[in-house]
């Protein structure tokens, strides 16, 4: 095997024993419509950005309702539409990119929560666009190599809460969402694939340059940047060309890459799920794969872009719409692609019960919020 061959090796893998046995998916209950955003950019601008991105209408999470309350929400519909005893659950993984703390991680939140056993591995792991596929290869990866039977994958974003109101350009496109996946194993059922790129380089193509401890002393006061939006350094700038580019020119040839290395083709699949990053771009990519367009969901006119729970969230929208009277095992092609800049995708067999409806919440946790010189 020649370096080349091992360095690709290092970021594919296959997770054989791994089902998939619950998703879950909650909203807020604020659905925001496109069209009414036109008092604020103008009906010409508007209908613009719903033609180009195929959104309309979002939904966006109340002040104090936290990305963590979705998530917990999902969860707990989960679990209890399942039956499950939380004491079996000994791994929790949450996914987000906003969090309740810097620190401590919110992964331990969730875990008081939810009522879990102290005997549990909880972690927070902060990614986007591509943070579906990657945590459920991480937990995965845990269960196979550990004697845990049952771990809980929560990925949760609020991007409404780092996105300038004033933003024409993302504004109207992101929305908010909480979901949860069981995974549990089980030696009879169909592996996973797995495959990941990285490209570091690009890091500021989608970025909040502050907030961290970075840029520690950067203002909150927005003004207008180079490409005409109002925004500060605490809200989420996204170069929008070039991402387009990425997602357009690059990930469709990832994706028939990794069918290649697996020895099938887009026709294996009874679905194509993909981050729901822009409507034009997700007919791109299947226009390139040749996919009949029936096989990729687009759940994002309703819904959005919501990030990392972009993923679940169609896989939840599908079972509603297509396969909403089927209880029978799918092949599904799940690729993430964006911030980081990142790419991941994943073969993957489930069984269409364990895919409930989307449910909606306006709960958030009144306990979460730490008053002024509290001493705990």
């Amino acid at each position: 095997m020649n370096q080349k061959d091992q360095i690709n090796n290092l970021t594919k893998g296959k997770i054989s024993g791994i089902a998939i046995r619950g998703i879950s998916c909650a909203l807020p209950t604020n659905r925001v419509a496109s069209i009414d955003r036109y008092n604020d950019f103008g009906k010409e601008a508007v209908d613009k950005i719903i033609a180009k991105t195929g959104v309309e209408s979002v939904y966006r999470s109340h002040e104090k309702q936290a990305a963590s309350d979705l998530a917990f929400a999902a969860a707990k519909h989960l679990i209890e539409n399942n039956n499950i005893d939380v004491s079996s659950i000994n791994v929790l993984v949450f996914i987000t990119q906003t969090p309740d703390y810097r620190l401590p991680a919110t992964a331990y939140v969730l875990h008081h929560r939810l009522g879990m056993s102290e005997e549990c591995l909880c972690f927070d792991i902060n990614l986007g666009c591509s943070g579906y596929v990657s945590g459920l290869f991480t937990i995965s990866s845990i269960l196979i190599n550990s004697n845990v039977q049952k771990g809980l994958l929560l990925v949760a974003e609020t991007p409404s809460k780092r996105i300038s109101p004033l933003d024409r350009s993302l504004s109207m496109i992101f929305g908010d969402c909480g979901t949860a996946t069981l995974v549990e194993k089980d030696i009879s059922v169909k592996p996973m694939s797995f495959k990941f790129k990285s490209f570091g380089e690009r890091f500021k193509k989608i970025i909040v340059p502050a907030g961290g401890f970075r840029n520690l002393n950067a203002s909150t006061k927005r003004i207008a940047w180079a490409d005409g939006n109002i925004r500060s350094d605490h809200d989420t700038f996204m170069n929008g060309q070039d991402v387009f580019a990425f997602s357009i020119l690059e990930v469709p040839k990832y994706i028939k890459g990794f069918l290649e290395e697996n020895c099938c083709s887009q026709g294996n699949y009874d679905y194509i799920v993909l981050h729901q990053a822009n409507e034009y771009i997700l007919r791109q990519i299947g226009k390139k794969l040749k996919a009949d367009m029936s096989k990729i969901p687009i759940s994002m006119k309703e819904y959005g872009n919501t990030s990392s729970t972009s993923i679940p969230l169609t896989l939840s929208y599908l079972k509603s719409q297509s396969i909403k009277r089927e209880n029978s095992e799918k092949r599904f092609l799940l690729s993430g692609f964006g911030i980081g800049l990142s790419w991941s995708i994943a073969d993957v067999c489930m069984e269409t019960k364990y895919i409930l409806p989307v449910i909606h919440t306006d709960d958030y946790y009144e306990d979460g919020f730490i008053p002024h010189g509290n001493k705990f």
